[in-house]
């Protein structure tokens, strides 16, 4: 199958793309490059060093013998994303190119308007090619949990059966999204939805929790292809964060009370996911949600388990509560179904011990490229400009000064 990764060099693209390309399937990456210069605005890196794409792809080609395409190019530029489509004709579009950090959305109105703009313009711009180009493609779409925030019922899969005044009907899930950020995918989602109606595209949501893990088996083949490992408190998801401080004797920062529920899985789990959603496309003008996540945690609980296998490890883990920066309840319900992906054939991996120690050891084995200074939260969404500074701000400190 002929599959184009839209974002194919962030995070969890650059995991799909291997594996896509590994199961057999013509694999395109589509590119622009930004994530990388958000490191820069933001005077942060990933913690695991990443090579080039053109040297990732060289060393996967040498090592595997299978090729992967690359197109250059900004997805919100309708004339690049033209030429993709009928030069490399996909038969499934798999769409990560987006702003993906909800601090990230939240620093200022430029970061907010940027954010919406990118992720709506861009994916209104694939909804137009795949319906001029390529109109029986299968669209991908890479949607989040936060889309439904956390109301006091069940989370449905997209959809929600009601009865109102003696009558019912099958809803789209209500939305409560709690960021620019999230916001965005709320309007990506209606924009399909109605693209389906209209034009008979056919399109799956993956309403994806928080992913952990950095190792895949295509990953783990040689160190120029490992993926990103973010821990600064702007694009480091929650567990990357803490296993980065436990490297280096920082304290587990918890926001608030920590009560605050989430769906997680293995970004081994994502690829998997994708590839099901693939092989598995929906019908002509269906709109199709999943719930992509395979266990829930509060936050607390992941310090907690941070913490017990860390100083199993002989490191001295600590957790702190700090005020939350953000707008969101620090205890709440929280019940969200997942059955569908489980039913075409997903196999979880489950966070484990010996999951979180391998974590652990990667955050020791690169903690000399660990900024301190990163993990303290400096955007608060009460605040409508927040101050991001960048390299070379005051109390600036590398672990490997302090180790």
């Amino acid at each position: 199958m002929n599959i184009a990764v839209l974002g194919g060099d962030g995070y969890c693209g650059w995991a799909t793309a291997l594996y896509l390309s590994n199961k057999g399937h013509s694999v395109a990456i589509v590119d622009n490059f930004v994530r990388r210069q958000w490191d820069h605005e933001l005077g942060a890196q990933t913690l695991t060093p990443i090579a080039p794409l053109a040297e990732r792809l060289a060393v996967w080609q040498e090592l595997t013998g299978k090729k992967i395409e690359s197109f250059v190019g900004d997805v919100t530029d309708y004339e690049f994303l033209s030429t993709m489509m009928t030069e490399f004709e996909p038969e499934a579009v798999v769409h990560f190119a987006e702003q993906r950090s909800a601090p990230y959305s939240m620093i200022d109105r430029k970061h907010a308007v940027f954010t919406q703009v990118n992720n709506v313009v861009g994916t209104l711009n694939l909804l137009y090619a795949i319906r001029e180009f390529m109109p029986d493609c299968h669209l991908v779409k890479l949607g989040t949990m936060g889309e439904y925030g956390t109301p006091n019922i069940d989370i449905e899969e997209g959809y929600i059966e009601i009865t109102h005044n003696g009558r019912k009907d099958v809803l789209p899930f209500p939305k409560q999204p709690g960021s620019f950020y999230h916001l965005s995918k709320v309007h990506d989602s209606h924009n399909i939805a109605f693209t389906c109606k209209a034009w008979g595209i056919r399109a799956t949501d993956l309403n994806q929790g928080v992913v952990y893990g950095t190792m895949t088996d295509e990953t783990a083949l040689d160190e120029a292809l490992i993926n990103r490992f973010d821990y600064d408190e702007v694009f480091g998801t929650v567990l990357n964060r803490f296993c980065a401080q436990a490297a280096v004797d920082y304290p587990l920062t918890v926001y608030g009370k920590g009560g605050q529920t989430r769906g997680f899985l293995d970004i081994r789990d994502t690829v998997r996911c994708v590839e099901i959603a693939c092989l598995n496309p929906a019908n002509r003008g269906e709109f199709r949600v999943f719930n992509q996540f395979t266990e829930q945690f509060n936050v607390l609980q992941l310090a907690e388990l941070v913490q017990t296998v860390g100083k199993e490890t002989g490191l001295k883990v600590r957790i702190e509560h700090l005020p939350d920066p953000r707008v969101e309840a620090e205890e709440h319900y929280y019940n969200a179904k997942h059955s569908s992906l489980l039913k075409l054939g997903l196999q979880p991996h489950l966070l484990s011990e010996s999951l979180l120690d391998s974590l652990i050891h990667i955050a020791v084995r690169y903690r000399d490229r660990i900024d301190m200074s990163l993990f303290q939260p400096q955007v608060n969404w009460r605040h409508p400009r927040n101050e991001r500074h960048s390299e070379g701000r005051p109390g600036r400190v590398l672990a490997k000064s302090t180790l």
